[in-house]
């Protein structure tokens, strides 16, 4: 297994500070959601005009781009034209790159259909993503959120798009913590549809001050209540041998650690699982 750091977790960083700390801390990737001031690296100059300085960081570090992690909602018929043009954006960029994943979000709108029918919505628009130039060279993986926490109904969605191309972003967080389910429960039902993992760890602490509304904080992986450590002991045991991303958010959690004390205690604490 990989391990990646995302740039949520250091929203502060230019892309030659994340590469160079990644390496540092004894990363092997990183996940661009975003750079700065902006959560669509597709705008940004490191990504268009200057990706070539960006092209010689990676050859300098011998880093790679573990993802990009778009905003891309497969399942929502009112963003679909932005949605494609999203993607060919990034396709260009994951051409430069070598970069073999792109995250997209499932979403839809579950109050006025029903999962079989958000999941037609997410094969048609992926049938117009996949029609671009190059697209099919990609892994597109889509992540366990939203409306698409339970297993069984992600691989509704997965089984309804129906090609190599697009697979499963297992967010554990988010299956054990608002879907209930056991790892076991997960890979059972996803399989080798996973190809992509997030971890972080919660507590539940509702009365806490900065307990999201269902009741829930975030804390240093191995400190919280959420099965990381049983995850990774399934995955292992199953021969999964891609990439465990520390989905550190400090972009949206600010009271949580610096990216200087979390990422190197993340690398620490899932060095000492082995």
């Amino acid at each position: 297994m990989r391990l990646a750091m995302t740039t949520l977790g250091c929203p502060d960083w230019d892309v030659e500070t994340a590469f160079t700390r990644a390496s540092e801390y004894g990363f092997d990737g990183i996940d661009f959601r975003g750079l700065q001031d902006n959560l669509d690296i597709t705008r940004r100059p490191e990504f268009t005009s200057d990706i070539d300085q960006t092209r010689g960081l990676l050859d300098e570090t011998g880093l790679a781009v573990s993802a990009l992690s778009s905003s891309i909602s497969i399942c929502d018929p009112d963003s679909r034209e932005e949605s494609v043009s999203t993607a060919q954006r990034l396709i260009s960029i994951a051409q430069e790159l070598d970069v073999e994943y792109i995250r997209v979000f499932g979403k839809g709108n579950a109050s006025t259909q029903s999962v079989s029918e958000m999941a037609d919505e997410g094969r048609e628009t992926m049938d117009e993503i996949l029609s671009l130039e190059g697209a099919t060279e990609i892994q597109w993986i889509v992540e366990t959120h939203d409306h698409w926490t339970r297993s069984d109904e992600c691989r509704v969605l997965i089984d309804r798009i129906d090609s190599p191309c697009v697979n499963v972003l297992w967010d554990v967080g988010h299956t054990a913590r608002v879907s209930s389910e056991s790892p076991a429960e997960t890979l059972d039902t996803l399989g080798s549809t996973v190809e992509y993992v997030h971890i972080k760890d919660a507590l539940y602490d509702p009365d806490h001050e900065y307990a999201m509304d269902d009741g829930w904080r975030y804390v240093a992986p191995g400190t919280g209540e959420l099965p990381l450590a049983e995850t990774v002991d399934l995955l292992r045991e199953r021969g999964f041998d891609g990439w465990i991303l520390f989905e550190h958010e400090k972009r949206w959690h600010p009271e949580l650690p610096d990216p200087e004390q979390a990422y190197p205690e993340f690398v620490e604490w899932f060095a000492g699982l082995s």
